[in-house]
Parts: C-alpha cells; sequence; structure tokens
C-alpha cells in the first residue's frame, strides 16, 4: 500500500496519465529494486524537470518490457526442461521393465525346455503372462505420456513464439518495432544485394506531432500514431515491411521495389493518411487532417543498411524543410540541394 501511495502521488504531482503503464514504472520506482529504472528517471527529472510521454514509453520498454519477456522465456524453458526430464525417467523405467520382461522369456525358454509335466509348464505359461501383462501396461503408460509430453512442448513452443513476436511489436501501434526494424533490413539488404534485386526504403515523419502533444495532450497524440499506422496497414501488403522507428518516425522496406514503384507507394500512404479526419474521442472535437513527409532512398551496390537509412533520412529532412506533407527522393533538387547545404 505505502508503495502504491508513492506511486500514485507521483503520477498526481507530475499530471501523467493513470495509466497501467505509468503506475507500474512509479510502483517498481517505489519499491527501488530496479536500480537503472530509477537512475534514468532521477536524471531525467534533473535534466528537464519532467517526464514526457516518449519518456515514460522509453522507461518502459528499457527497463520493464524486457525482463517481463526473459521472465516468461525463462519459465517456458524450465518448464520444458521438466518435461524433458520426466520423459526420459519414464524412457528409463521402460528400458528396465523391458530388460526385465527379456530376462524373464530368457528363464521361461530355459525353464520350457526341462519341463516335466503339465503343472510346470502351466506356472511357466502364468509367469510369463504376467509379465507380458506388465510389460503392455508400462509401454502404454510410456505411450499416453509422450502424447501428453508432445502437446505439452507443442503449447510451449507456441507460447514462445507468441512471446517472440510481441517482443518484435510496439505495443502503442501493432507495427514492428526499432528491434524488428533493424533486424529485417539487415536481413532485406543483405538478399538483394546477393540476388541482385531492386530495394526502397521508406522514412516518414508525422508532420507538426508536438503541436498535437502540446495542444490536445498525449492520449490523442497517440491515437495520431494509431491512425497512421492504420493507414500503413490498410496500404502495406505482402513482402513490404513496415515498422515504427521511434517516436513520430515510420519506416516501411520494400523488398524487390524500384524507385519508381516506391515513389507511388510513399505517395500512397501519404494520401491515406491525409484522407482520414482526426476527432478528439473524449468531446468529439473534429482536430483537422494529419499529413506526413516521406524520405526515400534506394539501394545502391555496396551500400549496407545504415546507409541507405542515411539517405532516406536525408530525404525527409529535405521534404520536411520543403513545406511538409511531401514526398522526397534521391533524384529530386531539393535532396541534392539539401546535401550539397550539409556539406558546406
Amino acid at each position: 500500500m505505502a508503495f502504491a501511495e508513492v506511486a500514485l502521488g507521483q503520477i498526481k504531482s507530475l499530471r501523467q496519465t493513470a495509466i497501467p503503464r505509468n503506475y507500474e514504472i512509479w510502483y517498481v520506482y517505489a519499491t527501488r529494486y530496479n536500480p537503472a529504472l530509477n537512475k534514468i528517471i532521477n536524471e531525467t527529472l534533473t535534466r528537464n524537470g519532467k517526464l514526457t510521454e516518449s519518456d515514460l514509453e522509453q522507461i518502459y520498454e528499457t527497463c520493464l518490457s524486457q525482463i517481463k519477456t526473459t521472465e516468461r522465456i525463462d519459465k517456458v524453458g524450465t518448464r520444458v526442461i521438466g518435461e524433458i526430464d520426466d520423459v526420459i525417467a519414464l524412457i528409463a523405467d521402460a528400458l528396465g521393465m523391458s530388460a526385465s520382461y527379456d530376462s524373464s522369456l530368457s528363464n521361461a525358454e530355459k525353464k520350457l525346455a526341462v519341463a516335466k509335466n503339465q503343472n510346470q509348464i502351466r506356472s511357466i505359461i502364468e509367469t510369463l503372462v504376467k509379465s507380458t501383462r506388465e510389460m503392455r501396461e508400462t509401454n502404454k503408460n510410456l505411450e499416453d505420456r509422450l502424447l501428453l509430453s508432445k502437446t505439452e512442448i507443442n503449447n510451449l513452443q507456441q507460447s514462445l513464439e507468441a512471446m517472440n513476436a510481441e517482443s518484435l511489436t510496439d505495443p502503442l501501434t501493432g507495427l514492428g518495432n526499432r528491434k524488428y526494424f533493424d533486424r529485417s533490413i539487415e536481413s532485406a539488404v543483405q538478399k538483394a544485394l546477393a540476388d541482385g534485386e531492386p530495394l526502397s526504403l521508406l522514412m516518414f515523419d508525422i508532420d507538426h506531432f508536438k503541436s498535437f502533444n502540446d495542444s490536445y495532450g498525449h492520449l490523442t497524440g497517440d491515437q495520431v500514431l494509431r491512425l497512421v499506422s492504420l493507414s500503413l496497414k490498410q496500404t502495406i501488403k505482402g513482402q513490404d515491411i513496415t515498422a515504427r522507428y521511434g517516436g513520430e518516425e515510420f519506416a516501411v522496406v520494400l523488398p524487390n521495389t524500384a524507385l519508381r514503384q516506391a515513389l507511388t507507394v510513399a505517395d500512397h500512404i501519404r494520401r491515406a493518411v491525409m484522407s482520414k479526419e482526426l476527432k478528439k474521442k473524449s468531446t468529439g472535437e473534429i482536430l483537422g487532417r494529419v499529413t506526413i513527409s516521406v524520405g526515400v532512398s534506394i539501394l545502391k551496390p555496396g551500400d549496407v543498411a545504415d546507409s541507405l537509412i542515411e539517405r532516406a533520412d536525408a530525404c525527409l529532412y529535405a521534404a520536411k524543410r520543403n513545406g511538409r506533407n511531401r514526398v522526397i527522393c534521391e533524384a529530386d533538387p531539393e535532396y541534392v540541394t539539401e546535401t550539397q547545404s550539409q556539406v558546406a
């Protein structure tokens, strides 16, 4: 209760949204069991005097969500090991029973060879029947246990796959997160270079996003992010890779896509975002339309992921400098002017 009071007090004093994530952050802060979290919070408050929604999201992703995933993976691993140990023990028992049964058969064979009357033969057969029944029961138990174990391990495997997908997903938008993007673009670049196929990258940023947060609050800012991610999901299909790159910036990797096609895709996304009207959920107030600026780069011989990203980012910056709500690629004069000014 004392920790809960501290957590709620911090949320009130810093005027933060009373949502489970923020409560968890401040509860853990109050317990002091996660020194890294306390250090980040204290340093951020000392430097800025407040924690923004972006700060809280970053703190949670860095200090808490990974720990939870690791703990869950450890638990699944422990259960898998437990299943394997149980099955190995059962197999060992079955092997012991099999050896005993083999011994019974050998003894029966020897006794039958020297049996002199019907009673002796009956006794040998009764012993064999008993041993056979026990062996059958042991095999049935082993079969049943192996079937249960197979089902359990399949369930655990699905849990691991779900956790892996969760660790690569941005919780707010449902798109891939930065970890997913970094892993995917490296693989896509290597494949494109090896196969001699084109590959394009779109980097885009929500125009005037800070003003949405400042004017209408972080919940409306989250709504803007979801609106943009929805437009992406509706526009991007198949093998294309979508991710929230960070903050209000998104990325789309387009394998086997030349520059002209990439520009068409980028403009479709821009138009899809702009076509949606933003409404404040709490009041129903119409807040207008959201626009994005897009930078497009194309893979060149000798490129690595970082150089492809750097050029797309420069194109994005050029789009924002030249009026926003537009698509700029490496072939556009605005990009050339931008790079020349940076060199100068």
